[in-house]
């Protein structure tokens, strides 16, 4: 059983991960919006590490609602 102080450590942690997913996301974004025929070179690096950011986040959600149903 997790206690509830781990609960709130993990929440803080999904964030966290959340908050620089959506950073990866943004800085993708703004890669295929304003500079794609320039730096296309850079989209599968880019794409790699916004996939990463978003996995690591999507895994320790998935924890954190698996340790909230008990």
């Amino acid at each position: 059983m997790i206690s509830p102080e781990e609960i709130k450590a993990l929440e803080a942690e999904v964030n966290k991960l959340k908050f620089k997913a959506g950073q990866k996301g943004g800085e993708l974004h703004d890669l295929v919006e304003d500079r794609l025929l320039l730096e296309f070179e850079d989209l599968i690096p880019f794409a790699e590490t916004t996939y990463e950011a978003c996995k690591k986040w999507s895994d320790l959600n998935k924890e954190l609602i698996k340790a909230k149903k008990g």
